[in-house]
C-alpha cells in the first residue's frame, strides 16, 4: 500500500499525541513493507521534503511560523493556507488510501477532493469532537462547530480513538466510526531504567488553558501541608508556560514544583515517568491521552477529573489503576495525599497499571488500522 497520513503538524517540529501517533504508525507500516508519506506544515529550516528512507517521506507543505496566537488560540489562516497547497502536493502522487486527522478540519477538504478525483479510499481519524465546547473560545467557535459538523456528515469512513469520541461523533452526524484507540510502545517502555532524581507527581501536556495546569499548581500548597516533601514535575510548553512559571513563583513553590519543556529525547521523557509515583491529568478536554497510558506502562496510577469531554476517565477504574475525581481541590488533595502515604495500595495499583497498559500496545492497535486500510482499499476497488 502507498499511504498518505495527514495532519498539520509533524513530530519532528511539534511534540504531541497526534504527531507521535502518526509517526509511530508510519514506522509500523513501513516495517510491514508499505510506503508512507507524512504531510504537515513546515516548521523547520531546510528542504520541504525529507526522505527518511525509500518507504518513509515527510512533507512540509507550507510554512507555519508559530502554532498559536499570543492568546493561546490556533491561527485559523495557517491551516487554510496549508490546505490550499496540500491539494497540489497530494495530486503529485497516486496513493491507495489517505488517513487524515479531522482537526483542524481544513486539510480534510483537499484530501476528500483528491479521493474523489483519483477515486481513492479515505478515512478520517477523530482524536476529539468539540461540538458545544466550541462556545468556550468565542466568536470563531461558531464557525468551528459548523465546519466540524460538515466534516462529520460528509466523511463515510471514520476512526475514533475512544468510546467518548465515537459517541460525540455520532451526535453530530458521523457515520461508520470504528473505535481504534491510540497506542503505546510497551516494549520500548519496558527497557527504560529509572533515574536517580525522583518525583511524587508528574504531569505531561501542552500548556493550554483547558489542560488545567494552573489548577494543578494552585492545589500544591494544600498538598504540601499534608505531604511536606512533595516533589512535582510538570513537562510541557505552550501559551500558558509564562503564566505557570509566574504562578509557581508567587506561591513560593520553586523547591517543590519543577516545570520543564518537552524534550525530543523520548527515553528521557520515559525516565521521568519511571522515576515518578503518580500521574496527573486534569484536562477538561481529552480524546485519549497517550501520555497517561505511557504512565500506566511505567507503573503509575492515574488521577484524572470527571469532566464530560475527558475520555481518559473511561479507562480508569477507581482503586485499581487510578481515580476519577470531581474537580474539587479538597477531595483531590485528600486522595493524592492518602495514596502517596499508602505504599501497599500504590504498589498494587502500579502492577495493575502495567498489566492494563499492555492492551494498548502499538502492535495490537496499528495492526487493526493496517487491516482497516486494506479493507477500505479492497472495497474501493470493487466500486
Amino acid at each position: 500500500m502507498k499511504i498518505a497520513i495527514i495532519y498539520d503538524l509533524h513530530y519532528i517540529s511539534s511534540i504531541g499525541g497526534v504527531e507521535y501517533r502518526n509517526l509511530s504508525l508510519a514506522k509500523y507500516l513501513i516495517d510491514k513493507g508499505h510506503v508512507v508519506h507524512l504531510f504537515g506544515a513546515k516548521m523547520w529550516k531546510g528542504k520541504k521534503k525529507i526522505k527518511i528512507n525509500k518507504n518513509l517521506h515527510i512533507h512540509g507543505v507550507s510554512q507555519y511560523s508559530n502554532k498559536y496566537h499570543f492568546n493561546g488560540k490556533r491561527k485559523p489562516i495557517d491551516p487554510v493556507i496549508y490546505s490550499f497547497f496540500l491539494f497540489f502536493e497530494l495530486m503529485k502522487h497516486n496513493f491507495d488510501i489517505i488517513d487524515v486527522s479531522a482537526f483542524p478540519y481544513f486539510p480534510y477538504f483537499p484530501s476528500k477532493l483528491y479521493s474523489i478525483i483519483k477515486r481513492k479510499a479515505i478515512v478520517v481519524t477523530w482524536h476529539e469532537v468539540w461540538n458545544d465546547y466550541w462556545k468556550t473560545i468565542g466568536k470563531i467557535g461558531f464557525f468551528g462547530k459548523i465546519i466540524e459538523k460538515i466534516v462529520a456528515k460528509t466523511s463515510k469512513n471514520n476512526i475514533s480513538v475512544s468510546k467518548l469520541v465515537k459517541n460525540k461523533l455520532d451526535q453530530i452526524g458521523g457515520k461508520n466510526a470504528k473505535i481504534i484507540e491510540n497506542w503505546i510502545d510497551y516494549e520500548e517502555i519496558s527497557k527504560i531504567e529509572k533515574q536517580d532524581k525522583k518525583y511524587d507527581l508528574i504531569s505531561i501536556g501542552r500548556h493550554l488553558k483547558h489542560k488545567n495546569f494552573e489548577f494543578m499548581i494552585k492545589m500544591c500548597p494544600a498538598l504540601i501541608n499534608q505531604y511536606p516533601k512533595l516533589k512535582v514535575l510538570i513537562i510541557g510548553q505552550g501559551p500558558e508556560t509564562i503564566n505557570l512559571l509566574k504562578l509557581r513563583q508567587n506561591l513560593n513553590l520553586e523547591k517543590n514544583v519543577e516545570i520543564l519543556s518537552f524534550t525530543k529525547n523520548r527515553n528521557q521523557m520515559l525516565r521521568y515517568l519511571k522515576s515518578s509515583r503518580v500521574f496527573l491529568l486534569f484536562s477538561e478536554l481529552e480524546g485519549f491521552s497517550i501520555s497517561s497510558f505511557e504512565a500506566m506502562a511505567c507503573g503509575l496510577p492515574i488521577i484524572t477529573l470527571d469532566y464530560e469531554l475527558n475520555a481518559l476517565k473511561e479507562y480508569i477504574e477507581n482503586g485499581k489503576n487510578g481515580f476519577v475525581l470531581p474537580p474539587d481541590k479538597i477531595k483531590i488533595v485528600s486522595k493524592i495525599s492518602n495514596l502517596l502515604k499508602d505504599k501497599k495500595s500504590l504498589k498494587n495499583m502500579s502492577n495493575n497499571c502495567i498489566n492494563f497498559s499492555k492492551n494498548f500496545d502499538l502492535n495490537i492497535k496499528t495492526n487493526k488500522i493496517e487491516k482497516m486500510y486494506q479493507h477500505l482499499i479492497n472495497n474501493n476497488i470493487k466500486k
